[in-house]
């Protein structure tokens, strides 16, 4: 068996088991079955060279897969996630799309590859001008699974799936019609491949368009020939009945049995009105009915019994046969359930590329670069991650002022950037909020450890990284400059926040502890780990030999690992092992506030007394603190700190500067162009407008001298009727002189 077949095996066994597209994970799907059966599948066709193949069931026991799947579930709403999620649920078209980010089902591409393919799929998105249109397109799967559960489906239902189908296949031709019409086509082919090659079921919504009139939801009589002949007997039956009692209420009407004729039915059954006292002109009649007052009755005439029992036995008939029809068309319908949910599922995909590529241009993102496996032979760059000018996807929601609906969405963010919230606020200062990061990790790190102030901006610093990541493999943009360049992680796993539990006799401490173990035992060489406040909640020397050993482990073990500290200690870590970096959070001196900027490879100071000063502390009691400080600090390191800290800061603000002459100049000599361009276009304008009217002036001019000529020539023919001949040569040369004196001063001069 070749490689494609494989291939076409697997797809047949993920479709089977899931229904969802393979490669692609959604939030709580449980995936461990599937991933088994892929293994088992793979191993069961490949020869002994073959790669076998590699999900996280197959790495990890089941109880681990577990755990793995919970842990990167609760991390993805400590990142906020979630929250995200709402954003994008704004830009969806459709029903289904909506669900999906409401419920936080956004796929995640579980693998490098795959996150590529809905990177691609935005990009094209993006590249579309229009926004596609997705008219009649329904969630009908649970109107499969009620036929599939042996239910009889309406014809209102039946209705829903042959639009639905109908719909799909436009929004396929609506596609291929923008792409060629823009020339996109390759550009497009993410998109088209998405609805290529599918089976739109024409047979099925042909059949039910055949059976069944939509607008005005009733089977036609087309649909069997046993209907057509049910109905053209009830019809020449109803014309019948309805004839001759038409011919007994006249009777009873000119027999002044009722003021006038009366026609109606009553109990199913067609029958006349009559008076009471005149039920004798009925005789053998039923009497299905009376008035209110009892003064009419509804009689059922003799004549007309068989004609009623004739018309109920062709009405059950004809519901049988109807209902024989919906049955056929509920069959076909449960028959099709992999096709139409296969559909549905793609136009999932499509709804969601386009809801990115809107949430894309919204907060004017870019498209961010996943580094491939083989970046060990890329000497271009030496940086892992290199993210310039990274906001806060939530921080960021405030100042887009088009998109104001979704600061209600966002409500529940609380208010301190420090605590990993991301409500946003104003900060003074000379920057504009939300601060932009960025984010320079050399290739080789493995743990980055960030120290700095409180409410510095440490927490949520390392939760954009973990946003940006989580967002990536979701194939979404960044709200970032430039080209934004990171790894693929397989796992996201967050330790943030305070997990004490009075249920589970937890403290703080131990509530960190707990998680972490967890972490620990889940994480893969192609994680991410964030660990907030690592060793902290217990005595400070425990502390910081527990925080060393699991760092110590980290590096071995994942991809990359982020934590936040006050523990000088652990940036001394970097010291003996050079997959160790630190950072700082900037903190003014001058403002004593924070800035919210990394400075990399930097170790930061708490900056504590500070910031108790500023609160309105007794000086007394800094003094004292200072004093402390001093003798637990040796004076050699602490003059190092500041030196080294100050140097940092002052190369920055030299770069700074530089920086902005640099954008200063290129806006004088962008400013010169644009003057220089525009006068340069207003000078051809000026030269057409002087030629034109130096052409009307010669024009005019040579009007002028027209008229002249002619008037000598009219002189010249007057007087040449009262001339002799011997003068007429004297005549003729004066002519000719004046038109020369007049052709002379036309002419231009040498000079001019």
């Amino acid at each position: 068996m070749n490689i494609n077949n494989i291939f076409v095996h697997l797809e047949g066994e993920c479709q089977d088991s899931s229904g969802e597209e393979d490669g692609q994970l959604e939030l709580g799907e449980d995936t461990s079955s599937l991933s088994v059966r892929l293994h088992r599948t793979v191993n069961s066709l490949a020869t002994p060279t073959t790669r076998p193949f590699k999900s996280l069931s197959s790495e990890l026991p089941t109880h681990r897969v577990k755990l793995a799947e919970s842990l990167q579930s609760e991390a993805l709403k400590i990142l906020e996630w979630p929250s995200v999620c709402t954003q994008l649920a704004a830009f969806t078209s459709t029903s289904m799309g909506l669900a999906a980010a409401q419920k936080y089902r956004i796929p995640l591409g579980r693998s490098p590859d795959e996150s590529r393919r809905l990177l691609d799929q935005t990009s094209a998105a993006v590249a579309i001008s229009q926004q596609l249109n997705f008219p009649g397109i329904e969630d009908v799967s649970a109107v499969v699974n009620t036929a599939v559960a042996g239910g009889m489906l309406s014809i209102r239902e039946l209705c829903s799936v042959q639009r639905t189908l109908r719909a799909i296949r436009a929004l396929l031709e609506q596609l291929e019609e923008i792409s060629a019409r823009n020339d996109l086509s390759n550009r497009c082919s993410s998109l088209l491949e998405i609805l290529q090659n599918c089976d739109f079921l024409e047979a099925l919504e042909q059949k039910i368009g055949f059976c069944v009139d939509c607008n005005f939801s009733v089977i036609l009589d087309r649909a069997s020939e046993e209907l057509e002949i049910i109905r053209l007997e009830r019809k020449r039956n109803m014309e019948h009945l309805e004839s001759m009692l038409k011919e007994v209420s006249t009777r009873i009407f000119q027999a002044g049995g009722i003021d006038r004729p009366l026609v109606t039915k009553r109990r199913s059954r067609m029958c006349v009105a009559i008076r009471a006292n005149h039920r004798s002109l009925l005789p053998g009649g039923v009497v299905l009915d009376t008035s209110s007052s009892g003064a009419t009755y509804f009689i059922e005439p003799r004549e007309a019994i068989e004609l009623n029992n004739q018309e109920v036995r062709l009405l059950n008939s004809e519901k049988i046969e109807e209902q024989a029809i919906l049955s056929l068309l509920t069959a076909e319908t449960a028959q099709s359930e992999r096709e139409i949910k296969y559909l549905l599922d793609r136009v999932l995909e499509l709804d969601l590329a386009f809801a990115r590529a809107a949430h894309a241009r919204w907060m004017n993102g870019v498209c961010p670069n996943l580094s491939s496996e083989d970046y060990d032979n890329n000497e271009n760059n030496s940086l892992s991650i290199d993210i310039d000018g990274m906001k806060h996807p939530l921080l960021l929601e405030s100042s887009l002022t088009k998109f104001s609906d979704l600061s209600k969405s966002s409500s529940s963010l609380s208010s301190d950037q420090e605590s990993g919230s991301t409500n946003s606020r104003i900060v003074s200062g000379a920057f504009s909020f939300p601060v932009p990061i960025d984010i320079k990790i050399r290739h080789g790190i493995k743990v980055v450890v960030i120290s700095g102030p409180n409410t510095g901006g440490k927490t949520a610093s390392m939760k954009t990284l973990g946003l940006v990541s989580l967002m990536s493999k979701a194939g979404m943009y960044l709200p970032a400059e430039k080209d934004p360049r990171f790894p693929w992680f397989d796992l996201v796993l967050a330790d943030i926040g305070d997990h004490q539990s009075l249920e589970q006799s937890l403290s703080t401490f131990s509530g960190h502890i707990s998680r972490i173990n967890k972490i620990l035992d889940v994480a893969s060489e192609k994680s991410l780990v964030l660990l907030d406040e690592i060793g902290s909640g217990t005595d400070p020397s425990e502390g910081v030999a527990l925080s060393a050993s699991i760092l110590q482990y980290l590096k071995d073990r994942v991809k990359l690992a982020v934590v936040t500290t006050h523990y000088a200690d652990l940036t001394c870590l970097k010291e003996k092992d050079a997959r160790f970096e630190n950072a700082a959070m900037e903190f003014s001196l001058e403002s004593l506030q924070p800035t919210y900027r990394i400075i990399w490879g930097s170790m930061g100071e708490s900056n504590a007394l500070s910031i108790a000063e500023s609160i309105g502390f007794d000086r007394k009691i800094i003094e004292r603190a200072q004093s402390w400080v001093k003798k637990l600090t040796p004076e050699k390191m602490q003059k190092l700190n500041s030196l080294l800290y100050q140097s940092l800061v002052e190369e920055r603000n030299r770069l700074e500067t530089q920086a902005n002459r640099a954008e200063s100049l290129h806006s004088d000599v962008k400013k010169l162009y644009d003057e220089i361009h525009g006068e340069a276009e207003d000078l051809d304008g000026r030269e057409a407008a002087l030629k034109a009217k130096e052409t009307q002036q010669n024009q005019q001019e040579l009007k002028v001298v027209k008229a002249k000529i002619d008037a000598v020539i009219e002189e010249f023919e007057n007087q040449l009727r009262n001339t002799s001949r011997d003068q007429f040569n004297s005549l003729l040369k004066e002519s000719e002189t004046t038109i020369t004196s007049i052709v002379e001063a036309l002419r231009p001069s040498n000079d001019a």
